[in-house]
């Protein structure tokens, strides 16, 4: 079984739904759910690749709170190895509060936290060096790993041959090309969405054509854009360009979608699927999610998600 290393941003999320306002004054409104869940962009697609029955390993931080306690033992209940995990003093974990709308959208309350301190000196070498796959989420939201530790990590990761996958958090902030780009010659798979893609070239590019040029340029193997409803774009410089659709479901919430394609995706290069096969299984991953509350909802298993992506009617792809 391939190992799988997923280093980056852990958060521990609390969900409710459904919220149209918020109460004035301190009235109180009655929903439907609350749940607490794993997420952020190596958290929550660790646990998605635990669901599907991947090995992986996940290296991050957390504070000394019991936040951090909820966090590692969700995740240590999904069979996902912590034993990386770094347990920060001073800082407390990282937290967002969701309240997700009627219509699956999900304005957040963050707390960075303990991902502020994670560094290159948190990150186990061997473990990366010695690993089938190595994916980073969350760039830009780790401000003392961004940039040269993440370039360092990637290399190390290629020094025993990872496939290196990366994905991101959209935050806005100075100078994002120049910070992500150099670590585009060390990913096999860079996998933002659509909106953070754009963001990273200020707004500039809307062609997706375009946009995966300035990354494949800069170095990229390939550049996988997530685009919700839409489906996904996949584009290299060999002549690969693929359109792949997302299924039909009841959208309650949308959080974890794209960490789930991401995982799916993964797990499926782990099973020898070929590019097309694995994007088809995390598109299934990614729609599953959006089934239910928070990022560990829908997929049970790898063998339901299979069957899933086999009967349920996809989204007709538009121009």
């Amino acid at each position: 079984m391939a190992t799988i290393v997923s280093i980056g941003v852990h958060i521990l999320d609390i969900l409710g739904r459904h919220v149209s306002e918020i109460p004035t004054g301190q009235n109180i409104a009655l929903i439907d759910e609350i749940r607490i869940t794993a997420a952020g962009t190596a958290a929550g697609t660790s646990v998605d690749i635990a669901k599907l029955g991947g090995k992986v390993i996940s290296v991050g931080a957390v504070g000394e709170d019991e936040m951090g306690n909820i966090l590692l033992g969700i995740m240590n209940r999904y069979g996902i190895d912590t034993s990386y995990m770094k347990r920060k003093k001073g800082v407390q974990s990282s937290g967002t509060m969701l309240p997700i709308r009627p219509n699956g959208e999900r304005p957040a309350l963050h707390v960075i936290g303990a991902n502020t301190t994670f560094c290159l000196d948190d990150v186990p070498q061997e473990v990366v060096r010695n690993a089938d796959f190595v994916h980073i989420g969350g760039f830009y939201l780790m401000p003392k790993f961004d940039g040269e530790d993440t370039v360092e990590t990637l290399k190390i990761a290629r020094e025993g041959n990872a496939i290196t996958t990366m994905d991101i958090l959209g935050v806005e902030q100075e100078n994002m090309a120049e910070k992500i780009l150099p670590a585009m010659p060390y990913l096999d798979y860079f996998m933002p969405n659509l909106e953070e893609a754009q963001m990273i070239t200020g707004g500039s590019i809307s062609d997706i054509d375009q946009l995966c040029d300035f990354f494949l340029d800069a170095g990229a193997k390939h550049v996988i854009l997530k685009m919700g409803a839409q489906g996904s774009f996949i584009k290299n410089k060999m002549g690969l360009r693929l359109r792949i659709p997302a299924f039909k479901v009841n959208v309650v919430d949308t959080t974890g979608c794209g960490d789930a394609w991401t995982g799916g995706f993964i797990v499926g290069l782990s099973k020898g699927m070929n590019i097309e096969e694995a994007a088809k299984f995390g598109s299934a991953c990614g729609s599953l999610v959006a089934t239910g509350l928070g990022s560990d909802a829908g997929i049970i298993d790898f063998d339901s998600t299979i069957k899933f992506m086999q009967t349920n009617p996809v989204i007709p792809l538009e121009d």
